[in-house]
């Protein structure tokens, strides 16, 4: 239930036929389409001697064709509806390709005698992954994958987790045609071309080569509900239907997955769900090695795993809210022989670390922001961190595949400056940029100013609101305003570089991200007071945000905005049933809204590896407080705002039906005449679009819906 969907557009004109009393009368001409009605067919949900008639309970039939025609009517009248955009759109889709450089060309990643780097080209979709040797001046360029070639003849592709073998000649990657998230297994000879025989079919996506090059391990998941569960052993040339398994977790609440560690010495196994995890580890140059334990699961104990030299070291929230940082030897991993590193402080969230021959390099947050600070390994009182100097930022160590050098490679952008990869002499202090993206059409930083904003909610916590606006864009109540949220499963919303936001902010927008409680912007406790029980601090806190830009004059008091994806689509929702006059418009993509149905449901990809983020429904308590919040169970009469709502037909991490039957559900309560409109991607999932210009015009498509608003609500 995580991620933002973008939706394409095509406007088109469609002779649809429909079905009569189900979705639109047969008397109105095809020219006008009238809002789609979907049949109501009430379905008796029973659950703690409470009934919840749920109408709309049938749009589950993902197979039935009166399902697909719904959803196609509901597609033709959002096209009729945002018809009279088709220029605007256009033209936002021509300005976001003319300031990306379309043939471009990534920061090469240098890694065992060559250099790997990923570059576009005009006109194609998809990027192309190539190398160079290092030690050759005039060594030409190996195409690895050409994705364009691979994704010829299909309507969607997506590729994940290409490695190459250790001995630079295999390529093994998975690619995905439909958007479930069902991945094949390839394995490519980057001397010949050719691909191996070897294909296996239904897999994560998860890859890791030992060190043989010739054992692969991979993750599988449940049929039903695509749970990752399994991690296989597969040798080349053998059959798939042989592989053998190394793991598998059989606890429905937890998922596995498969890594390598910094050191390349060490398979690593883990298995987590929301409070808990447990790592186990094999020797890369032994893989048929059983694999053994690091430190056994224990419930709301979290930790990661990394290694170099003779120990492990290990990020964990044991006796440590904001987490710390420890090391064990190889030969002793459990808790018990743990050495502290890094103690815990109870104003500081460690959020990762990476480790080098040398030095350590830490991810920390401090009052909201990610610092950077390097370690010194043999002397803990050596440290310094990195200035970033704007007010609001993302920075990351990133990747630098070589533990020896003294070189970090790290990430930077800000909401007005473009994206570079840096390298960083953590000895001299010395500073490279590696790459920048260029931004073209004339855009300069310069024009555009930042801010970092403190919002007060109602019970006196602070908000941290990142904006960004044209410095010719009056902060006087007059500019309109999209404000974005998410708040949930602990993820930061970094202040990062959108070359798509322009589109708005050179037409007088305003953008705020509203760093709302249930992420972990200012540590755990900011988790953990917006998850469970206390959920609804994470919808307040959005709607006091919301109240802040208003009183302060960053926002219209009429033209405000809201944008939210997957939970943050469930965040949509409930502040629409909560305050639904504060916002003009509301855009909400692939939206979590059918909480208690979804999360009863445990068949469902997630629901139960989810239970300690939202609760167990089976527990009267939690079905209560579940209930008072899902946005699909609390519409009422009243006016909404005006609401585009997207989603994907295939998509596993929310359903299709949750934003589909929501939107019908409205359609038939709702008092006002506003805008209310459904896109479904019949070709995609939870991610939208796979091709880099279907996604400029699905995002295209919400930014002409915003503008439209905005010049129709101008004082």
């Amino acid at each position: 239930m995580t991620s933002i969907l973008h939706k394409p557009v095509v406007l088109i004109l469609l002779n649809i036929v429909f079905f009569s009393g189900t979705f639109l009368n047969s008397s109105h001409s095809q020219e006008q389409i009238e809002p789609p009605v979907a049949a109501k067919k009430p379905t008796a949900l029973t659950m703690h001697d409470h009934v919840r008639m749920d109408e709309y309970f049938w749009l589950k039939e993902r197979e039935n064709q009166e399902v697909v025609d719904y959803l196609n009517a509901e597609n033709a009248y959002m096209r009729q509806e945002l018809a009279a955009t088709e220029k605007l759109q256009q033209d936002l889709f021509e300005e976001t390709k003319a300031r990306i450089k379309q043939t471009d060309v990534s920061a090469p990643i240098p890694d065992r005698g060559y250099s790997y780097f990923t570059r576009t080209e005009e006109g194609k979709q998809y990027p192309i992954h190539c190398r160079r040797k290092d030690d050759d001046a005039t060594a030409k360029e190996e195409i690895l994958l050409d994705v364009n070639e691979l994704a010829a003849g299909h309507e969607y592709c997506a590729v994940r987790g290409m490695t190459v073998s250790n001995n630079n000649n295999l390529l093994a990657y998975a690619v995905d045609f439909v958007g479930r998230r069902k991945y094949t297994l390839r394995i490519k000879n980057l001397g010949t071309g050719q691909l191996l025989a070897d294909e296996i079919k239904d897999i994560t996506g998860n890859i890791v080569w030992a060190e043989d090059n010739k054992t692969l391990f991979y993750t599988r998941q449940d049929p039903e509900t695509l749970r990752s569960f399994q991690i296989f052993r597969h040798q080349l040339g053998s059959e798939p239907a042989d592989d053998s398994i190394v793991f598998q977790e059989d606890d429905e609440e937890f998922s596995c997955f498969v890594s390598k560690s910094r050191s390349k010495k060490y398979i690593l196994i883990g298995s987590r769900q929301t409070l808990s995890s447990e790592y186990r580890f094999i020797s890369a140059t032994a893989p048929h090695e059983q694999p053994t334990v690091i430190q056994p699961r224990e419930r709301d104990h979290e930790y990661s795993v990394d290694h170099i030299g003779d120990h492990f070291y290990i990020r964990t929230n044991w006796k440590a809210t904001n987490f710390r940082l420890m090391k064990t030897p190889v030969e002793q991993p459990e808790k018990s022989n743990w050495e502290e590193v890094i103690a815990h402080n109870q104003d500081i969230f460690l959020e990762d670390f990476d480790l080098f021959a040398n030095y350590l390099v830490v991810n920390q947050r401090r009052d909201g922001l990610t610092r950077l600070k390097i370690i010194l390994r043999n002397n803990q009182g050596e440290a310094h961190e990195l200035d970033f100097g704007e007010p609001c930022y993302v920075a990351r160590a990133s990747v630098t595949p070589d533990p020896n050098t003294n070189w970090l490679r790290y990430s930077f952008s800000s909401l007005r400056t473009p994206p570079s990869t840096i390298e960083y002499n953590m000895k001299t202090r010395d500073k490279r940029i590696i790459k920048e993206q260029e931004v073209l059409g004339g855009f300069d930083k310069n024009n555009y100013l930042t801010k970092r904003l403190w919002a007060p909610a109602a019970d006196g916590t602070k908000i941290p609101v990142s904006v960004v606006y044209h410095k010719s864009t009056p902060l006087d109540g007059s500019a309109p305003c999209l404000e974005y949220g998410y708040g949930s499963y602990g993820a930061s919303m970094g202040a990062g570089f959108r070359s798509t936001l322009f589109n708005l902010l050179d037409r007088g927008f305003v953008y705020a991200i509203a760093h709302i409680r249930g992420g972990q912007e200012m540590g755990r406790l900011w988790y953990e007071n917006g998850k469970l029980l206390k959920k609804k601090n994470t919808f307040s806190d959005f709607v006091d945000v919301g109240d802040f830009l208003i009183q302060e004059k960053i926002a219209d008091a009429n033209r405000l905005y809201a944008r939210g994806g997957s939970a943050g689509g469930l965040l949509m929702g409930a502040v629409i049933n909560l305050r639904p006059e504060l916002y003009d418009g509301v855009i909400a993509d692939v939206p979590f809204v059918d909480v208690v149905t979804t999360m009863l449901d445990d068949s469902i990809p997630l629901t139960t590896s989810e239970y300690d983020e939202w609760g167990n429904p089976n527990d009267l308590k939690y079905y209560n407080y579940m209930l008072s919040y899902s946005p699909y169970d609390n519409i009422r009469a009243a006016d909404y705002p005006n609401l585009l709502v997207t989603t994907g037909l295939h998509d596993s991490q929310v359903q299709y039906w949750e934003p589909a039957k929501w939107v019908a559900r409205l359609r038939a309560t709702k008092t006002d005449d506003n805008l209310l409109l459904l896109k479904t991607n019949m070709d995609a999932g939870h991610g939208g679009a796979s091709g880099r210009y279907d996604r400029y015009k699905e995002t295209a498509l919400r930014h002409a819906f915003l503008i439209h608003l905005a010049e129709r609500n101008r004082q």
